[in-house]
């Protein structure tokens, strides 16, 4: 190798090498990601799949390779494997504990589950959670389901839109009027 670089770039090999491999892995998880988001896509169509159950197996796929690539990177810059899984074992034991000691948050998770499970509304459906029989109370069109909220965008008379994040567990607290629409166009 001596003979083929002048004497000055010996010093920055191991840099180039470094970030050719990083270039890689970055480039690698992305073409992964958007080979995977395609799949998912032809799946989907051909299965007729909810609009839910793929926003969150992209959502889940993106994670998965992203935290690989992560790891990948991390190694090359020589983080070793093993002391970065224990770090990570022993923060979600800790977060664990926090997190079963929030059982509200608990209680809107489980709630998304059950959203999804029992399918009492879908994504561009029209919800309205009514406070009594009659009273009117939150109402708009699901624009996202996630763990902990479903947002709802508001159409006001003025024209103008807003967003409202209602906690999941409120739509097995009251009763949900809902009108089935499409995909929006």
């Amino acid at each position: 190798m001596r003979e083929v670089l002048p004497e000055w770039a010996l010093p920055w090999v191991e840099v180039i090498t470094i970030g050719l491999q990083i270039a890689l892995i970055v480039l690698g998880a992305w073409l992964l990601n958007a080979v995977m988001r395609r799949i998912l896509r032809r799946v989907s169509e051909r299965y007729i799949l909810p609009a839910e159950l793929l926003v969150g197996a992209r959502r889940m796929t993106s994670f998965v390779v992203y935290a690989g690539a992560t790891l990948l990177v991390l190694d090359r810059f020589g983080v070793s494997g093993t002391v970065l899984w224990t770090a990570i074992t022993g923060f979600a034991a800790v977060a664990a504990v926090a997190f079963f000691a929030a059982w509200s948050v608990l209680s809107n998770i489980f709630c998304s589950l059950l959203i999804f499970v029992t399918r009492p509304f879908r994504l561009y459906d029209q919800v309205e959670l009514l406070e009594s029989g009659d009273k009117p109370g939150l109402k708009g069109q699901v624009v996202d389901i996630n763990p902990i909220y479903t947002t709802l965008q508001e159409h006001l008379p003025d024209g103008s839109d807003t967003v409202l994040q209602v906690p999941n567990s409120l739509f097995f607290q009251r009763a949900v009027r809902c009108w089935r629409t499409g995909l929006p166009e």
